[in-house]
């Protein structure tokens, strides 16, 4: 067996998962082993052989995570695949996540009972507001469990109410929560860190509760411990493996929005299995050379070079402000015409939003399927750059409907619901687009990463550029007059791409042979910004 953690910066984390492993082989009669996505040793792969070379010809992997989310669902499958395609002969086996095991909820209920016992003071769980936070991810499948759990220990042990939050991706976030459950006149809140580990996320609550109790002096405000390394989780990880050893690992499926089409998530459904943690693997202190990506400038075709040597003779480039100027010479690439340089605005520090953007891995988000599909697909696919479109979004086609807007604008409306702040707006198209982000950013202060509005065509397209670039609280690039089109917002974006492949193969330069002084896995998705 090998129970592969995720792996953290903080070495109590792994310390714990160690101490687990431990409990584990107490109690298997099976070897235990264990191995790690990312930031710590052995990396899973390491884990694997090392169970292979002593002789075993099943090895079970174990996701050492709570919830069936994104590691669960496709990192750690990924990893498995690559094994078993490595190791024909043997037979490696891959188990379920813990999930909502009863077990679990008795460990919880150990946890709140010593909480509980600490405080001194006696006080009627009817009075009390028992506050889960859980880790938040992009499944929302995995987040409603957080608050199945809940309600069945509010009920189980007979609080008087709950309220759920996030350490991260999820909302509300821990502050928010604490606040809300204050305001509902309990005497107690007890928080439940539904953490396996401790580590950096684990900190950041018992911060927050710090702060909460400064904040609410007449409120009691208690934090009960994680799980850790309780024998029962033990046992638990044991149970999960067995399954998956005989062929038994259980999955909900009926609500996985990689195999249905869950409302707001239907693009999803089918995604590939490809694990975004190879290239930062072991980053803290590895033992064992792990081979990072190493980046390679972005090479030209042999025409396209030709024709930026022409168009850097056609004319006097030093009037274009650097920051800028690749980005003007690949819209007279697009356009086939150098006169379009002086109607273009490009805000000052908008490029490199735009490149630090695409670093974090925030989505760039098109307002129709042409722009989407005018990017460069070898470093949309290299960069791991996400690109989402909701023109065809079903709940685009309701927005049109119900309120009358475009479904490009309903669309836009669509990605400031969906991705908030962390994103890239690129408007190639549609006026109405341009008119809803602005709206959407002056009334509902909104604030993409960089907005790219270059629409071509004769009604409004004029007065919303116009709008657009006087709309000085996000980073822009626009136009004026008519001209414009999908290709133009495509070959920014792609002037993007092309400088955070550079800026990665600079970086690898000049760290020599040495990975830990890369960027890494920045710009791959999920993940980054975290």
């Amino acid at each position: 067996m090998v129970l592969a953690g995720h792996g953290s910066r903080d070495p109590s984390s792994m310390a714990e998962l160690e101490t687990l492993v431990g409990h584990m082989n107490d109690l298997s009669a099976e070897p235990v082993g264990y191995g790690y996505l990312e930031f710590a040793t052995p990396t899973i792969d390491v884990a694997v052989r090392t169970q292979l070379e002593a002789g075993a010809q099943d090895v079970v992997v174990v996701p050492g995570v709570l919830l069936a989310a994104t590691h669960a669902k496709n990192d750690l499958p990924s990893e498995v695949q690559a094994l078993q395609r490595e190791f024909p002969a043997a037979r490696v086996h891959y188990a379920a996540a813990m999930d909502l095991h009863p077990l679990l909820l008795q460990v919880c209920r150990e946890r709140l009972v010593e909480a509980e016992a600490a405080s001194g003071r006696t006080v009627a769980r009817a009075r009390t507001c028992l506050l889960v936070v859980g880790r938040g991810t992009t499944d929302p499948d995995a987040n409603g469990d957080v608050y199945k759990l809940t309600r069945m220990l509010e009920e189980g042990l007979g609080y008087g109410g709950s309220v759920v939050c996030f350490s991260g991706t999820a909302s509300p976030r821990v502050d928010e929560g604490l606040k809300r459950a204050a305001r509902l006149g309990f005497e107690r809140v007890v928080v439940l860190p539904y953490f396996l580990f401790d580590g950096v996320l684990v900190k950041r609550v018992q911060a927050a509760v710090h702060a909460a109790r400064e904040r609410h002096p007449d409120l009691e405000v208690l934090a009960s411990a994680h799980l850790g390394p309780h024998r029962d989780v033990a046992r638990v990880f044991l149970e999960r493996a067995r399954e998956g050893f005989e062929g038994r690992a259980h999955m909900n499926c009926s609500l996985c929005k990689y195999r249905v089409a869950v409302v707001g998530y239907e693009s999803q459904v089918g995604e590939a299995q490809v694990s975004h943690h190879a290239a930062v693997r072991g980053l803290a202190g590895r033992a064992e050379p792990v081979p990072a990506k190493r980046w390679e400038r972005y090479v030209p075709h042999p025409i396209e070079a030709e024709s930026f040597e022409i168009i850097a003779a056609a004319r006097d480039w030093s009037t274009v402000p650097a920051e800028w100027r690749y980005l003007a010479q690949r819209l007279v690439h697009t356009s086939g015409n150098v006169d379009i340089v002086e109607d273009l605005y490009v805000s000052p520090g908008a490029v490199e939003a735009g490149v630090r953007a695409v670093l974090a891995g925030k989505t760039v988000v098109t307002d129709v399927t042409m722009v989407q599909s005018g990017l460069k697909r070898e470093l949309v696919n290299e960069l791991g750059v996400r690109v989402w479109c909701g023109v065809h979004d079903k709940e685009s086609f309701l927005l049109q409907r119900e309120e009358g807007i475009t479904r490009s604008a309903a669309g836009i409306r669509r990605a400031w619901q969906k991705f908030g702040n962390d994103c890239i707006l690129a408007i190639g198209d549609a006026p109405t687009a341009i008119a809803e982000a602005v709206r959407l950013i002056r009334e509902q202060r909104w604030r993409p990463a960089l907005v790219i509005g270059l629409p071509v065509g004769f009604v409004g397209t004029r007065e919303t550029k116009a709008t657009l670039r006087a709309c000085l609280q996000v980073p822009r690039v626009t136009n004026a007059g008519t001209l414009g089109g999908s290709p133009w917002a495509s070959s920014v974006v792609n002037v993007l791409m092309i400088e955070v492949k550079n800026r990665l193969a600079q970086a690898g330069e000049l760290a020599g042979s040495s990975p830990d002084a890369l960027p890494g896995a920045a710009p791959a998705g999920r993940d980054a910004a975290s």
